[in-house]
């Protein structure tokens, strides 16, 4: 991809944005004014002078033909990344044609150019199948220690199918009495024994109790699923060998993609991030064009740090993914990629909101502790249902009702404005708990809109 091509368009720079913040003090540099200098190479580097509050401008340089997304340098003191410069810069480019116009590469922009694509090329030659970090240094070592956190995971789901029990045999009603901390403490436990994924169910237990009408209700369907979670774990020698690794995966132990590469044009669909005090997760949905495929990369950030990589909605990129282990799992690692992601037009197919509902239920029985599939909704409308929202099928008397979280974003909103009472495409993700909406496409053409 040349940065003389096809441009990205501003939703896509501004989802690079790793907060609010930045997204609005990017915004306002992306106009002529406060630069100078700015230029363009055709081999996929921007670069600019800023001028700033000092007397010397920021010297900002961007990256786009890395394979793994946009790199940014910047001389201002910002720990963000992407800083506002490099936004600014970026949505300069992407706004009126010529305003960021072909230019040799100046001396200071050059040299971390190619001084950061020779140390992407040295990792790559040292990570590859053929190189020095191939396999692991000692095998029985890592046996012994897996099999000591077994132990220690067994140990805890033994301990917690204990405190459900005697959670229910002292009546729901008393969980609401004894309030978080003991939850808390139960979560610790898990955590002790290398059990994160038990963990983090407790905690989400914990938050049920007095949350509104029905919650005995709730808190009881949640105790059965941990208690099926616990005894797939404490049974996992008679389960088919998918289910186990399913169980696996849901406990919190660690495994490798180790399924077949597969090279596909993978359309970008969604990408959006949640946080917590310690860590930043980023989810980013993949559709293979040739294997119809649905993937999900999740990479991780130390909390205030935007976990890599960063690829927009409406990208498309040549790469390989190989899926990790376990029955109906969609999780994959990004692999070799042949290309720097570029703008696309393509659309994934689509499907009814009865057929979506259809497809969460046959997950169920591959995973039956997943929150929701990802699908795409072909000729669905947002109309208002109360004091909520649904996507009702414009061709079926039929209807998905929102999240309550889709309910409380901006992303709704856009998603009405862009409907404006027409049929659109929508890709989300559909559960238990309704549908919660990540982008849209207009029905005639046009670009794809992310709503997360």
């Amino acid at each position: 991809m040349t940065v003389q091509g096809v441009r990205w368009t501003a939703d896509q720079v501004l989802a690079l944005a790793p907060d609010t913040a930045s997204r609005r003090a990017g915004s306002r540099l992306g106009a002529a004014g406060p630069w100078s200098g700015a230029g363009s190479s055709g081999e996929g580097a921007l670069w600019g002078l800023c001028k700033g509050s000092g007397s010397k401008p920021y010297r900002t340089v961007v990256d786009l033909a890395d394979v793994s997304g946009p790199a940014y340098k910047c001389s201002c003191p910002s720990r963000k990344f992407p800083c506002k410069h490099a936004l600014g810069l970026l949505l300069l480019w992407a706004g009126e044609e010529g305003a960021v116009p072909r230019a040799e590469v100046p001396e200071w922009a050059g040299q971390w150019i190619e001084g950061r694509r020779g140390r992407t090329e040295r990792k790559k030659a040292t990570t590859s199948p053929s190189g020095p970090s191939s396999g692991p240094a000692d095998p029985e070592a890592a046996r012994r220690r897996a099999e000591r956190r077994a132990g220690r995971v067994t140990a805890g789901a033994s301990e917690l199918e204990q405190r459900l029990a005697d959670l229910l045999r002292g009546g729901l009603a008393a969980a609401e009495q004894s309030g978080y901390g003991l939850w808390e403490e139960t979560a610790a436990r898990m955590v002790d024994a290398q059990a994160q994924g038990l963990a983090a169910r407790v905690r989400e237990l914990g938050a049920v109790p007095g949350t509104g009408p029905g919650w005995p209700s709730r808190l009881l369907e949640e105790c059965a699923l941990l208690h099926l979670l616990d005894q797939g774990w404490l049974r996992r020698e008679r389960l088919p060998e998918g289910l186990a690794a399913t169980v696996r995966s849901r406990i919190g132990l660690p495994a490798s993609a180790d399924g077949p590469p597969v090279r596909d044009r993978w359309l970008v669909l969604a990408q959006y991030d949640t946080a917590d005090a310690r860590l930043t997760t980023r989810r980013i949905w993949l559709y293979g064009t040739q294997s119809r495929r649905t993937s999900l990369l999740l990479s991780y950030g130390a909390a205030g740090r935007a976990p890599e990589p960063a690829l927009p909605v409406g990208l498309a990129l040549d790469a390989e993914l190989s899926a990790y282990p376990g029955a109906g799992q969609a999780r994959a690692a990004l692999g070799e990629q042949f290309a720097p992601p570029a703008p696309t037009a393509e659309r994934p197919p689509g499907t009814t909101t009865t057929l979506a509902i259809a497809r969460y239920g046959d997950a169920l029985r591959d995973d039956p502790w997943l929150d929701s599939v990802p699908v795409t909704l072909d000729r669905v409308i947002p109309v208002p249902d109360g004091d909520s929202w649904q996507l009702a099928d414009a061709d079926e008397d039929a209807a998905l009702p929102l999240t309550p979280a889709a309910r409380s974003r901006p992303g709704l909103w856009r998603l009405v404005a862009l409907s404006g009472g027409a049929p659109v495409k929508v890709f989300g993700e559909c559960g238990h708990r309704g549908f919660t909406p990540l982008a849209a496409w207009p029905e005639g053409p046009g670009e794809a809109v992310p709503l997360c």
